[in-house]
C-alpha cells in the first residue's frame, strides 16, 4: 500500500487552491467586468421629447442621443403640420440604453375623407357636436330668412354647398345656415329720415332689420345725430325683407355719437 507523503498532500491542496482562486477570478471578471462593459450596464440615456418636431429635427435628435426610431403609426390631426411627431414611446425623459428604438406616431400629409353627417333640422349646438364626432369643425353661422327658428337649414364647405353623405376631408370647417324664425315675406320699408340714430337702431331691431354702414356728413339745416338719407341695396321699391340691411347718412362728424 502506497503512502502519500505530507509534501505531496501540500502540493495537491496548493494546486486545488490555485485552481479555485483562478476560477473565482475568472467568474467575477466575466460577470462583473466583461458583461457590464459589453452591455453598457449602468449607462443610460434620457429620451428626448420628440413631440411636435418635424421628421428632420426628430432624426437629428435621435442620432445625437445614440438612439434609433421606427414609425409605428400614421394618423391625421387637422391642427398639426403634416409629418410632425404626434406621440412617442418610450415617453420623454425615460432612461434607456444606447441604441434603444423609439416608436413614433406621425401626422399624415393628406387628411382622410369622411361622409358629411346630416345636420338639417338640428340646433347649432347639436350640429357642432355631430361635426366634432365626425372629425369636422364648425365654421361661420349664417342667419337666413326662414320660419325654422335656430335650426340648420343648409350647410356649406370649401366654398360650396354640401349635402349629407358627400365626401369631405377630415378637419374641414363647415358653415351652417340657420333660420331666423321669419318667412321670406316682404314688409314695408321704414322711413328713417329725420329720426335720431339711436331711435333708428331700435326701430330696425324691432322690425328684424339690420343697420348697415353709417356715414356722417355736415348739414347745418338738421340737428346733429339725425338721419337725413337712407338706402337699401336689396329693397324693392317700398318693400323690404326681414333680415335685410339699411345704410344711413347722419348729420355730424361721429365724434359725439
Amino acid at each position: 500500500m502506497a503512502i502519500i507523503s505530507t509534501k505531496s498532500k501540500k502540493d495537491f491542496y496548493l494546486h486545488v487552491a490555485i485552481l479555485v482562486t483562478l476560477f473565482l477570478v475568472l467568474f467575477f471578471a466575466f460577470f462583473f467586468v466583461y458583461l457590464p462593459w459589453s452591455t453598457h450596464h449602468g449607462e443610460t440615456i434620457k429620451v428626448p421629447n420628440l413631440k411636435g418636431m418635424s421628421m428632420e429635427k426628430m432624426e437629428e435628435s435621435v442620432d445625437a442621443n445614440n438612439l434609433e426610431y421606427e414609425i409605428s403609426d400614421c394618423t391625421f390631426v387637422a391642427d398639426k403640420p403634416p409629418l410632425t411627431i404626434l406621440s412617442q414611446y418610450p415617453l420623454p425623459n425615460a432612461l434607456v440604453k444606447s441604441g434603444r428604438k423609439i416608436y413614433i406616431t406621425i401626422n399624415s400629409e393628406t387628411p382622410p375623407t369622411i361622409r358629411m353627417p346630416n345636420l338639417i333640422g338640428l340646433s347649432v349646438r347639436s350640429a357642432e357636436q355631430q361635426l366634432i364626432i365626425a372629425g369636422l369643425k364648425k365654421g361661420i353661422v349664417h342667419q337666413v330668412n326662414d320660419p325654422r327658428l335656430k335650426e340648420v337649414i343648409d350647410m356649406q364647405a370649401l366654398g360650396r354647398k354640401i349635402a349629407a353623405g358627400n365626401s369631405i376631408p377630415k378637419g374641414t370647417e363647415v358653415d351652417l345656415y340657420i333660420g331666423n324664425g321669419t318667412a321670406d315675406a316682404e314688409i314695408e320699408l321704414p322711413d328713417l329720415i329725420g329720426k335720431p340714430l339711436d331711435e333708428v337702431s331700435i326701430i330696425l331691431a324691432g322690425m328684424n332689420l339690420k343697420l348697415g354702414h353709417v356715414t356722417y356728413e355736415a348739414n347745418s339745416d338738421l340737428t346733429a345725430g339725425t338721419v337725413f338719407k337712407q338706402t337699401c341695396a336689396t329693397c324693392d321699391g317700398t318693400s323690404i325683407h326681414p333680415g335685410d340691411t339699411i345704410d344711413v347718412w347722419v348729420v355730424g362728424d361721429g365724434n359725439n355719437e
